[in-house]
């Protein structure tokens, strides 16, 4: 913990330059090599296995095979995202994927804060669901990875490869923040990686089945439905 914390408080910004157009993964590829050769074992991936997700897997696959991976098992998601992430185990079978679940099962959430929270207060439900596994999970990594992209939302439009996270006291990685769509949808076709079928029905981005909806604008549009929410608060702005 204390590495990690002076690891977070010394930072003083994103490494790289811009990526260079002849670099076929616009940076990615060396900005994983450079994050696993720095942070090593004590990097962590939260992967939510939605396009970006499966894009970045087959990247680090190729770099630490045994790679920690943790995906957030929030207990309601899609049978489809359960269905990939098997797909995904059998496909990377050294990778090492932890399904990460709440302290509170949905029975208990029910029991303590009222049926359905996530209809009356969705920011709660996310922290019980989701933010609080992942402060438990990076609780001893010194750095973490995320597929966000600059193109994804207005939120995410100023990420950079290496940021300082003051939500969980970390640094967060970020390796595909110029990447389009259809940058990440090209990778999937030419590597014929699984994806989750939902993607094929108007779902860019994938969460919990009760704040997931189809697309009607960005990538974002579809979560949270009639909440001014576009986020769980794992990326917050500026985060």
């Amino acid at each position: 913990m204390k590495n990690k914390l002076l690891l977070y408080e010394n930072f003083t910004g994103d490494p790289f330059e811009e990526f260079q157009p002849e670099d076929e993964t616009k940076g990615a590829a060396h900005v994983l090599e450079w994050a696993y050769n720095t942070y090593g074992s004590s990097l962590v991936y939260a992967c939510s296995f939605g396009a970006e997700g499966i894009v970045l897997i087959d990247l680090i696959s190729k770099i630490k095979k045994d790679a920690k991976v943790v995906f957030l098992d929030t207990g309601i998601h899609f049978q489809e995202t359960y269905n990939l992430i098997d797909k995904v185990k059998a496909r990377y079978p050294e990778l090492d994927i932890e399904m990460k679940k709440p302290e509170l099962t949905l029975e208990e959430q029910s029991e303590q804060y009222g049926s359905a929270l996530w209809n009356r207060n969705p920011d709660q439900c996310c922290y019980i669901r989701k933010i609080k596994p992942l402060e438990d999970a990076l609780d001893g990594a010194t750095a973490w990875l995320s597929g966000l992209r600059r193109e994804q939302s207005p939120s995410r439009a100023n990420t950079n490869y290496v940021n300082k996270d003051d939500r969980f006291q970390s640094i967060k990685v970020c390796p595909l923040i110029h990447w389009t769509w259809e940058n990440v949808w090209e990778y999937i076709q030419v590597n014929n990686l699984d994806y989750n079928e939902l993607h094929d029905q108007d779902y860019p981005s994938i969460g919990c089945i009760p704040c997931t909806f189809k697309a009607e604008g960005d990538d974002r549009s579809g979560r949270w439905k009639g909440f001014n929410k576009t986020e769980c608060g794992l990326h917050t702005p500026g985060n």
